[in-house]
Order: C-alpha cells, then sequence, then structure tokens
C-alpha cells in the first residue's frame, strides 16, 4: 500500500481528520486574482471515461480564455487521448499511485516535485475536476492565486474556491459549473443543469490516418456497422457473454449487420469467447489491435456501439457515434451517454443503482450481480433497433435523402 492509499472503510474518517489539521490553511487563501488570465491548467487524472466526460468543460474553458494557454494534467493511460483534444496547449501526464493499475506510477516525491515545476509555469487558475484530497493537494502545490476544486472528498482547504460536488448531477455538469465558478460572474451564462446532444460543441480531432486505417478495416464488409464491446471494465459491470452473442446474433439476422468486437488487449480471451458462438457470421474481431487514437476513428465509422458503462461508450459519444448502454451498479443520470443520440438499458431494482462499482457488495461478487443479470437480450436488441431507426429517420430529415 502506496502512502495515501487506504482501506475504504476507512477512508471517510481520515478525510474528516485531515480536513480538521487542515483548517489554518483557510487563512491564508490569496482573496482574488488580477490581470488577465495567462496560463490555465485543468487537471483530469482519473481513467479513460472520467476524461471524456470533462470534454464540454474544456470547451467552456477554452470559450472563457480564449488566449490563454489551457495545459491539461492527465494520467499516462489517457495521454495518446489528451492529444485530440482540441484547445488544450499542453499535456501533462501524471500518473497518480491511487489510480495507476498497471505500468509506471509515480512516487510521492516525484508529485511534489512536478507541483513545484507547475509552480514555476505561474499558472493563474487551476481547475481539479476530481472530489480528492490528493488532487487538491497537487493543486495547491501550484500556488495559482485561483485554486477551483470541490470539498466533498476532502481537501477544500488546498482551495481558493472549492465547492460541493453535485452527487445528483452528471459529471459533465459538475465540471461545467467548477469552470464557471473559476471563470467568474462575467461567464456565468455558461452556468447549466444539463447537456443536450445538440448543445455539445466539441470533438477529438482525430488524425486523418486514424481514419484511413478505419477505413480499411471495415469500409469493404457490408452495412450496418454495429460494434460490440464485451467487457465492462469491472466484474460489478459485468454482463453476461453468452447475452452479448444472443444480441449480436439477432442483430445480424434482422438487418443484415456486420459485427465488430472490440476490446483491449487484455480483453481478447472473453471476446474470442463471444466470436465461437457467432459461426459463419459477418464479423470483424479487432480486440488488441487498435491503439486509442485507432478506437475512436473505428467507432466513428460505425451505425451504433452496444457496450456497458465503459471508456469506450463515452469514446464513443465524443465521435458522435449513437450508443446503447447497458447499466447495473452506476447511475446513468451520472456517468450515462453524453454527446451522441443513445439508449440506456437498465432494470429497477431497490438496491440498484448502488454507486458500489469498485467494491460491490459481498451477495454480488463473484458472479453477474443481479442489476446487470435482469437485463434481456430482448431489450438490448429492440433498444439497439430503435435508436438505428431514430438516427436513420434524423439522417433522412437533415439530408433530404
Amino acid at each position: 500500500m502506496t502512502p495515501l492509499q487506504i482501506p475504504r472503510a476507512h477512508e471517510r474518517l481520515f478525510v474528516r481528520l485531515a480536513d480538521a489539521a487542515l483548517l489554518p490553511l483557510r487563512a491564508h487563501r490569496p482573496s482574488s486574482r488580477s490581470g488577465p488570465v495567462r496560463r490555465v491548467l485543468l487537471m483530469r487524472l482519473e481513467r479513460i471515461g472520467d476524461l471524456l466526460m470533462v470534454l464540454d468543460a474544456i470547451r467552456d474553458a477554452r470559450d472563457c480564455w480564449p488566449d490563454a494557454e489551457i495545459d491539461l494534467a492527465v494520467g499516462a493511460w489517457n495521454a495518446e487521448l489528451a492529444k485530440l483534444i482540441p484547445g488544450v496547449t499542453t499535456a501533462h501526464t501524471v500518473s497518480v499511485p491511487w489510480l495507476a493499475r498497471d505500468g509506471p506510477r509515480e512516487s510521492w516525491s516525484s508529485l511534489v516535485r512536478q507541483g513545484r515545476l507547475w509552480r514555476d509555469r505561474r499558472y493563474d487558475i487551476v481547475v481539479n475536476f476530481e472530489p480528492d484530497i490528493r488532487s487538491n493537494f497537487l493543486a495547491w502545490l501550484t500556488d495559482a492565486p485561483i485554486r477551483a476544486g470541490y470539498s466533498s472528498g476532502g481537501g477544500g482547504a488546498f482551495l481558493t474556491d472549492a465547492t460541493t460536488y453535485a452527487a445528483s448531477s452528471h459529471v459533465s455538469t459538475n465540471a461545467r459549473e467548477l469552470i464557471a465558478r473559476a471563470a467568474g460572474p462575467e461567464h456565468s451564462g455558461l452556468r447549466t443543469s444539463g447537456l443536450r446532444t445538440e448543445d455539445r460543441g466539441l470533438t477529438l480531432r482525430l488524425p486523418e490516418a486514424a481514419r484511413e486505417k478505419a477505413c480499411a478495416l471495415v469500409g469493404a464488409v457490408p452495412r450496418p456497422l454495429i460494434g460490440v464491446h464485451v467487457s465492462g471494465g469491472r466484474e460489478s459491470k459485468q454482463w453476461h457473454l453468452d447475452r452479448f452473442a444472443g444480441v449480436a446474433r439477432r442483430l445480424a439476422a434482422e438487418v443484415g449487420a456486420t459485427i465488430v468486437l472490440t476490446g483491449s488487449a487484455a480483453d481478447r480471451e472473453m471476446v474470442g469467447r463471444v466470436e465461437q458462438k457467432l459461426d459463419r457470421m459477418p464479423i470483424v474481431n479487432l480486440a488488441g489491435a487498435l491503439t486509442l487514437t485507432d478506437l475512436a476513428a473505428l467507432l466513428e465509422q460505425l451505425d451504433v456501439l452496444v457496450t456497458g458503462d465503459t471508456g469506450p461508450m463515452h469514446l464513443a459519444g465524443a465521435v458522435g457515434t449513437p450508443v446503447v448502454a447497458l447499466f447495473g451498479p452506476s447511475d446513468p443520470a451520472r456517468y450515462g451517454p453524453i454527446g451522441s443520440p443513445s439508449r440506456v438499458v437498465r432494470i429497477s431494482l431497490p438496491c440498484s443503482p448502488c454507486g458500489l462499482v469498485r467494491l460491490p457488495p459481498v451477495r454480488c461478487r463473484g458472479h453477474v450481480p443481479d442489476c446487470m443479470d435482469g437485463i434481456s437480450v430482448t431489450a438490448v436488441v429492440e433498444a439497439t433497433l430503435d435508436l438505428m431507426r431514430t438516427t436513420a429517420a434524423h439522417h433522412r430529415t437533415v439530408t433530404g435523402a
């Protein structure tokens, strides 16, 4: 266990004690900033989907400070993705120990050095999108005159503008509200209670080479192209593999679709098990064959993606691909797809959504939990067909085709 990685059962107590110890810092907060905003640092250190859910807040930051350098701090796993985001001047890689799963992770001494380097950059504004005491500490090390973030996860004393994370609102809405607070009253028009698909103005900047590769992979196969991402990312969000196969079989039969199977190198085994159940069907299996940039370009080619609550779900939304998303323990009101037409498939249970994705109740471990088990093949197929009909009708209306 690395420093400041503590058992979840003790986390709340630790945060309360730390906040009590940090109270004297509140007296040393700078009162305001003067002069133009020249440099801004946005911190989003979590996973792929977490970064993609703040794309609209990054767009808002660029709208607020059009002439400023806007830097973005991300984990190493998101370095490739960060380069595709319009409006970002420089992407800094910071693999914090409490989030890194595999590969390199920073020590606390190197994180402190990074914070001091950021201080030398003399940022005017730092915005931390994570409600976490540890990343609030990194924001404090920058010594920026405005440090905006959330007090909900502790460390509010490290910030000059601390607010409570609205647990009932979408991650995107929370992030956009945070930018509005940091920007001040002159940008109060940014405040929003929600985000409609048609409002979204920022998509990823995909290189033409990636688009050409995607076209080479699927350009010659029969359409429609239906992507199926079978890995839930976590055991608590995993749906039955045989039901994913059942969805693929029915969609291929009903609309003549080519099924495109996606996944990481670690997902190859489970994707292979699904492929085995789809004998004599038009299939393209790309599990483990694509970089994140390549995957984004591939998703852009699809007519629809069927997936759980995953990073690829948000990546599809970022490139405008319709999404059918299966939700169980996580709340779609907080983490659901945005940016493209979508359908969410879930069942209502007294215990769902519990939000206990990382550490589910004991009775939900070792098997597909009830909230995912209750989702039927028929429900997913019907949602997919309905979404495809709706998006096709919209396309005909817009283009006159």
